[in-house]
C-alpha cells in the first residue's frame, strides 16, 4: 500500500472517530455514532485512528441506511412524511418521484437533497437502487384480490428473467444488467434540474468513490458481488458530469476508482455500453475527454513533471479506453477475415541481448491489450465505429507527451510506470511516429553494439551498417542479391542503419541517396512491363498480378524495401489500396475492401446482391468465374467443387460474393501477397507498429501525405549564409512556388527533400534550408536532399529565378559533388 492511500485510510478512521458516521442505530464499537461510544480528544482519536489502521478494523459508511428494507407501504404509493425519509435505504424512480412530488408541494428540497446525498454517497445503497425487478409497485394499489395474485405471478417470473443470465462457466453474462437504465436516465432528467440536488450529487460522489476505490483495491468486492458495477453504470448517466462542478474534485476520485476495477468488470462494461445510442456513448467520451483537457491544461509539465504521473489523466486514459472499445462493439465489426500469423518457434538458445540483461527492451513480437484479448476483438477488426478514431485523439495531451519518456515506460517499466502508448487511440500519428523513431533507433544503436562486440570476439572488421553498394542500370539484381544474401544468412542486420551507395557516384548517405535508391527501386520493380504488380488507370493503383512470372524473391525484396522505408523514416511513392496494409496487419480481404481495390467488380458483384429479379435465369452465372492471366489468355476457376454446375441463385448468391472475393483478394494473390508479407516482417516484427498502428496510418507513415500546404512550409523554413525571410530573393522565391502548379510544386520538393510526399503531420514537420550560393549567376539552384538543404544563388531577377529553379527541378537526377 503506497503513503497516499495509507493517508487516507487513516483520516478516514480518525473522521469515524470524532465525527461517527450518522448511523444513529451504528453497531460500530469504533465509531462516534455508537450509542456507547466514550468521545476522544482529537490527540487520543489520532493515536487510536493509527491503531485501527493496523489491523485494518471496520470501516462504517457515510449516511448508511437506518432499516434493513424499504417501507411496503411506501413502496406502494401511500402519503409520505419527512419523518419517513429516514427508512429509505435504496432509490427507486417510483420512489423519487414522490419525494419530488412531496418536495414541491412543501415548496422545500431540503428532504431530498439529504436522500439524493445519503443514497449517493453509500456503495451499498447505491447498489440496490434503480434494479429492473422493480416493476411498478403502485400499479398494483389498483388492482383486485385475483388480479394482484396473477400479476405477482408474472413479477415472479419477470424477476426472473431480469436477473442476469449465466454463461457456462457461471458467470454472469456481461450485457445481462441488473439496472432499469432508463429509469435512471427519467431520475437524472428531474433532478439535474434543481440546482440543491446537482451539489448533493457532487458531494455525494466525493464521499462515495474513496471508499469504492479501496474496497476495490484490497477487498475485492466486484468478484464477490458483480452487482458492484451498477455503482459505474448509474453514476454514468449524469450527464452534467463534464461540468465545472465534477471537473475538480468528484470526476478525477471517480475516474480513479473506475480504474481500479478488474479486467472481467471493464469488459462487462464496455460490453454494456456498446448497446447504447450514439448520444450516450458519445456523451461519456466527451466526459473522459473533457477531464483530460481540463486536467492538461490546468497544469504545467515538463521532464522533471511528466503527464504519465498525473494521476487523473492517467485514470481518465484508462477510462476512457472502455469507451473507445465500446465504440467498437457498437459499430459495424468484422471478426471473421483475420489472417493465422507465422510465428517463430521460440528457442531455448540465449539471445546475447538476454545474456546483457536487456530482453525486456527488445523483447520480441506486438503487445496485445489485456482489454481487448478480455473483449476478443481488436481495433483492426472495426469496420466503422460508432464514433471515428480521430474523435478519441486528445491534441492538448498529446502536445504534453514527453515521448522519450513515455517510450522508456512502454518498453522497459511497464509494470510500474504508465504510458499512453498503452492507449494508442488518444495519440495522434505524429506523437506515434515519434514513439516508433525511438524505438527503430534503439534497434539500429543496438544492432551496431552487437556488431562491435562480435568483431571483437571473432577479430573482424566491424560493419555497423547496412550497406547496399549498387548500379544504377541494375539496381533490382544487385539490391535483390544483397538482401537475399542477408535475408538469409543473418536478418538482423535489416535492423542496422541503411547506408546505400550508388556505385561510380560520389554521394554520401546521410538519407538522400537512401531516398533515391527507394525511388528507382520502386519505378522498376512497379514497370508494368515487369509484370509484378497490374494498374489500375482509374483507380491509379497498383494490385498483386496473380498471374506473375516473377519468383516469391522479387515480392520478398518489395516487402523489405517498404519495411525499411519505415524503419529508416523514409517516404515512398507507393500506390497501393488499403486492403494490403489490412492484410500486412493481419486481417484477409472482404467485400467491403472491394470498393477500394476492384471498384469495376465492387459495382456488379453489388448489383447481384441487390438485384430484384430473377438472378438464376437473368444473370445466367454458375460457380465458375474467367479472368485473364498476362498474356490476356482467359483463366477458369471453380469457387467450389463442380462450380460450373452450380448456379447461382438468390438464394445462393451472398455465398458466391463471398467465395469470388475470397479468390480475387486473398486466394489468387496467396503465392506473392505472402512473400511480400515476409520481406515487411523481417524489419518490422519486432516493432510496435502493429499495436500503435491502424492500417490508414501504416499507409500514411509509408507513403507520406499527398496533401502539401506550403504555406505550413514558409512558415518553418530556416535560411543560412546570409538569408533572412525579409531578404528579396527570398522574397521572391516563395511568391515562385506559390505560382507553380501541384506537378511542379511535386517537382520542387522531390528535388529538395527527395520525395514529392509531405512527412507525418504536413509540410510543416518538414524543416527545410535555403542558403546562400553566391551571387548572381547562371548556375542552377543545387540541393542536399539528405537535410532538406537548397542551396540558392543570388539571381539579379524573379524572372531569372524562376526559369533557373524550373530547369533544376525538371532535369535533376543523380548524386555528385556539389
Amino acid at each position: 500500500m503506497n503513503r497516499k492511500t495509507a493517508k487516507r485510510l487513516i483520516e478516514r478512521y480518525f473522521q469515524q472517530l470524532t465525527e461517527g458516521c450518522g448511523n444513529s442505530n451504528c453497531a460500530n464499537e469504533f465509531c462516534a455514532s455508537h450509542c456507547d461510544f466514550q468521545p476522544l480528544d482529537n490527540n487520543s482519536a489520532a493515536a487510536k485512528a493509527l491503531d485501527l489502521f493496523k489491523v485494518n478494523a471496520k470501516l462504517c459508511d457515510y449516511y448508511p441506511a437506518v432499516k434493513s428494507g424499504t417501507d411496503e407501504s411506501f413502496e406502494m404509493g401511500s402519503k409520505m412524511s419527512v419523518d419517513e425519509f429516514s427508512d429509505i435505504q435504496y432509490l427507486t424512480e417510483h420512489t423519487v418521484c414522490q419525494i419530488l412530488s412531496f418536495c414541491e408541494e412543501e415548496g422545500d428540497y431540503s428532504a431530498l437533497v439529504r436522500v439524493i446525498g445519503r443514497i449517493f454517497s453509500n456503495a451499498d445503497a447505491l447498489i440496490k437502487s434503480f434494479r429492473k425487478d422493480e416493476l411498478g409497485a403502485a400499479k398494483l394499489l389498483d388492482l383486485t384480490d385475483e388480479e394482484k395474485n396473477e400479476t405477482s405471478e408474472r413479477k415472479v417470473a419477470s424477476l426472473e428473467a431480469a436477473l442476469p443470465d449465466e454463461t457456462p462457466n457461471g458467470l454472469p453474462d456481461p450485457c445481462a444488467m441488473t439496472v432499469d437504465i432508463d429509469a435512471v436516465r427519467r431520475v437524472y432528467d428531474k433532478l439535474l434540474s434543481i440546482d440543491q440536488v446537482e451539489s448533493a450529487l457532487v458531494n455525494g460522489l466525493i464521499y462515495l468513490t474513496p471508499n469504492v476505490e479501496l474496497d476495490l483495491e484490497y477487498l475485492d468486492v466486484y468478484e464477490t458481488n458483480p452487482d458492484y458495477l451498477n455503482i459505474f453504470i448509474i453514476v454514468m448517466e449524469n450527464g452534467n458530469l463534464h461540468s465545472p462542478e465534477y471537473l475538480e474534485v468528484a470526476l478525477p476520485q471517480f475516474c480513479k476508482a473506475m480504474s481500479k476495477l478488474p479486467l472481467s468488470a471493464l469488459a462487462r462494461l464496455s460490453k454494456l455500453w456498446s448497446t447504447y445510442s450514439l448520444p450516450n456513448i458519445r456523451r461519456m467520451m466527451e466526459t473522459f475527454q473533457q477531464l483530460i483537457t481540463f486536467t492538461v491544461v490546468s497544469n504545467e509539465y515538463d521532464a522533471g513533471n511528466l503527464v504519465n504521473d498525473d494521476e487523473t489523466v492517467v485514470a481518465a486514459t484508462q477510462c476512457l479506453k472502455v469507451v473507445f472499445y465500446a465504440s467498437i462493439l457498437g459499430g459495424k465489426v468484422d471478426v471473421e477475415h483475420s489472417e493465422e500469423d507465422d510465428e517463430d518457434e521460440e528457442s531455448d538458445e540465449l539471445t546475447l541481448h538476454e545474456l546483457l540483461g536487456e530482453e525486456r527492451l527488445y523483447k520480441k513480437g506486438p503487445r496485445v491489450d489485456p482489454l481487448e484479448k478480455e473483449l476478443g476483438v481488436r481495433s483492426i477488426d472495426s469496420v466503422r465505429p460508432l464514433i471515428p478514431f480521430e474523435d478519441f485523439i486528445n491534441e492538448s495531451l498529446n502536445d504534453v507527451i514527453e515521448m522519450d519518456k513515455d517510450f522508456t515506460f512502454f518498453k522497459v517499466n511497464a509494470e510500474t510506470k504508465f504510458s499512453f502508448q498503452s492507449c494508442p487511440f488518444i495519440l495522434n500519428i505524429i506523437t506515434k511516429n515519434q514513439g516508433l523513431y525511438y524505438d527503430n533507433r534503439i534497434r539500429m544503436y543496438s544492432e551496431r553494439r552487437l556488431t562491435a562486440l562480435y568483431s571483437m570476439v571473432q577479430g573482424q572488421q566491424p560493419n555497423p551498417y547496412l550497406k547496399l553498394k549498387v548500379r544504377r542500370d541494375h539496381i533490382i539484381d544487385d539490391a535483390l542479391v544483397r538482401l537475399e544474401m542477408i535475408s538469409m544468412e543473418n536478418p538482423s542486420d535489416l535492423k542496422k542503419q541503411l547506408f546505400v551507395e550508388f556505385e561510380g557516384e560520389q554521394g554520401v548517405d546521410e538519407g538522400g541517396v537512401s531516398k533515391e535508391f527507394f525511388q528507382l527501386v520502386l519505378e522498376e520493380i512497379f514497370n508494368p512491363d515487369i509484370g509484378m504488380f497490374t494498374y489500375d488507370d482509374a483507380t491509379k493503383l497498383f494490385w498483386f498480378n496473380s498471374s506473375s512470372l516473377e519468383n516469391e524473391a522479387q515480392y520478398t525484396l518489395i516487402g523489405i524495401v517498404l519495411g525499411l522505408a519505415i524503419y529508416n523514416n523514409c517516404i515512398l511513392d507507393v500506390h497501393f489500396p488499403m486492403v494490403v496494409y489490412r492484410k500486412l496487419m493481419g486481417k484477409k480481404g472482404s467485400f467491403l475492401d472491394l470498393s477500394d481495390s476492384h471498384p469495376v467488380l465492387n459495382q456488379s458483384l453489388k448489383g447481384l446482391l441487390e438485384y430484384t429479379g430473377n438472378v438464376e435465369k437473368d444473370m445466367v452465372l454458375t460457380f465458375q468465374i474467367s479472368h485473364t492471366d498476362l498474356f490476356g489468355n482467359p483463366i477458369l476457376y471453380d469457387l467450389k467443387e463442380g462450380g460450373d454446375q452450380i448456379p447461382v441463385t438468390k438464394d445462393n448468391r451472398e455465398e458466391f460474393v463471398d467465395l469470388y472475393v475470397e479468390y480475387i483478394l486473398n486466394k489468387s494473390v496467396e503465392r506473392q501477397f505472402k512473400a511480400f508479407k515476409k520481406g515487411f516482417l523481417m524489419v518490422t516484427n519486432e516493432s510496435p507498429l502493429k499495436y500503435l498502428f491502424r492500417p490508414e496510418e501504416v499507409e500514411l507513415l509509408i507513403c507520406g501525405s499527398r496533401k502539401l500546404d506550403f504555406e505550413a512550409l514558409e512558415k518553418t523554413t530556416d535560411y543560412d549564409g546570409g538569408y533572412t525571410k525579409d531578404s528579396q530573393i527570398i522574397r521572391d522565391f516563395w511568391e515562385v512556388i506559390h505560382s507553380f502548379g501541384e506537378d511542379q510544386k511535386r517537382l520542387f520538393l522531390q528535388f529538395t527533400t527527395g520525395t514529392d510526399r509531405a512527412p507525418v503531420g504536413g509540410l510543416g514537420k518538414l524543416k527545410m534550408i535555403i542558403a546562400k550560393n553566391g551571387s548572381d549567376t547562371d548556375r542552377l539552384p543545387t540541393s542536399h536532399t539528405c537535410f532538406n538543404a537548397l542551396l540558392l544563388p543570388e539571381y539579379s531577377s524573379k524572372e531569372k529565378l524562376r526559369e533557373r529553379l524550373l530547369k533544376a527541378i525538371t532535369y535533376a537526377k543523380g548524386f555528385g559533388m556539389l
